[in-house]
């Protein structure tokens, strides 16, 4: 990462709350794998209810977010100088049903942590997403001071833990990440391996043409993450790929990449307007980041480029048929 991003020593320990998650569980091997590189190492905590695909050197901790207690005994027992917060209610579709467990999630979590952390002395990096956003995106896509107008229960509680870590002060970042795809180890996380399942299946999926996205291999997006946690950047950033896609557009891309004949690739898709979902009105139609800030930080350097992201992610993303 350039040097006008900043950087530090390697931390004693990290905190991945989440860590059993889709991002966690990369957010851990990716510094699980740094940690190696580092004199003396350091210790990787991955947190979350379920073990899930624990890291190769990360140590898992069972934790309750909705347990009175919970997270200020967990951050004696590790004493973490880095806590990275991937944890999230984070399906549309359920926090809609469930909008208490959003908030305590997406809103209430963050902001009793950015409060610990602050009163430690621990950096914390606070994961949101694009679905802050609403309808009126600029062509440019939206950029951090943009007014973030949220559609959906997921987008309002996510947008409040935002806030709630930025208030609390501190050494804090929050970094709004895209429409994740990648390995799920197994299970059908994210854009592409939930695609490759239900084609595995024999079934033709449904992906919109109408819902704009700056889509981002999820160990690229770990790894993009890991750097900014260790630097100095505090506040609010975008982080994604370069190119705005549509889900099947993306899809499309996906197959291509895995040696799929374009027009066999679209065979295999059905391509579908955001109408024939029954949450369509809490999508919104454009959510592209603009990264401009990441990439004047030098962010993207050490994996080959801005431009370069795409086709590695798509790279890391594919399967054979």
């Amino acid at each position: 990462m350039g040097a006008s991003a900043g950087s530090v020593a390697p931390p004693a320990a990290v905190l991945v709350l989440g860590g059993s998650g889709f991002l966690g569980a990369h957010l851990a091997r990716a510094f699980a794998a740094r940690s190696k590189q580092e004199p003396g190492g350091v210790l990787v905590h991955a947190a979350s209810r379920s073990p899930g695909p624990i890291a190769p050197g990360a140590q898992f901790h069972a934790f309750d977010a909705s347990l009175p207690g919970a997270l200020p005994a967990l951050l004696d027992a590790l004493a973490p100088s880095l806590v990275l917060n991937a944890c999230a209610h984070a399906r549309l579709a359920e926090c809609e049903r469930a909008p208490e467990l959003a908030e305590l999630l997406n809103a209430d979590l963050p902001g009793r942590l950015a409060v610990e952390c602050r009163r430690r002395g621990a950096r914390l990096v606070q994961v949101s997403t694009d679905l802050v956003f609403g309808n009126g995106a600029p062509q440019r896509g939206w950029r951090e001071d943009d007014r973030a107008e949220p559609l959906s229960v997921y987008g309002r509680t996510k947008l409040a833990g935002e806030q709630r870590v930025l208030e609390a002060g501190g050494d804090a970042l929050v970094v709004r990440l895209p429409l994740l795809y990648g390995d799920s180890f197994g299970r059908e996380l994210g854009a592409s391996d939930a695609l490759h399942a239900a084609l595995a299946r024999g079934e033709r999926p449904r992906l919109y043409v109408d819902e704009l996205r700056t889509p981002l291999e999820v160990s690229l997006a770990a790894e993009l993450v890991r750097e900014l946690a260790r630097g100095t950047q505090r506040g609010l950033l975008h982080v994604a790929g370069p190119r705005r896609l549509s889900r099947h557009e993306l899809g499309l891309e996906l197959l291509a990449a895995g040696g799929i004949e374009p027009a066999a690739a679209r065979a295999r898709l059905d391509a579908v307007p955001r109408s024939c979902d029954a949450f369509a009105a809490l999508r919104p139609a454009d959510a592209a980041l603009d990264t401009t800030r990441a990439r004047e930080l030098g962010l993207y350097d050490a994996l080959g480029g801005f431009e370069a992201l795409h086709m590695r992610g798509l790279e890391r993303a594919a399967r054979r048929p």
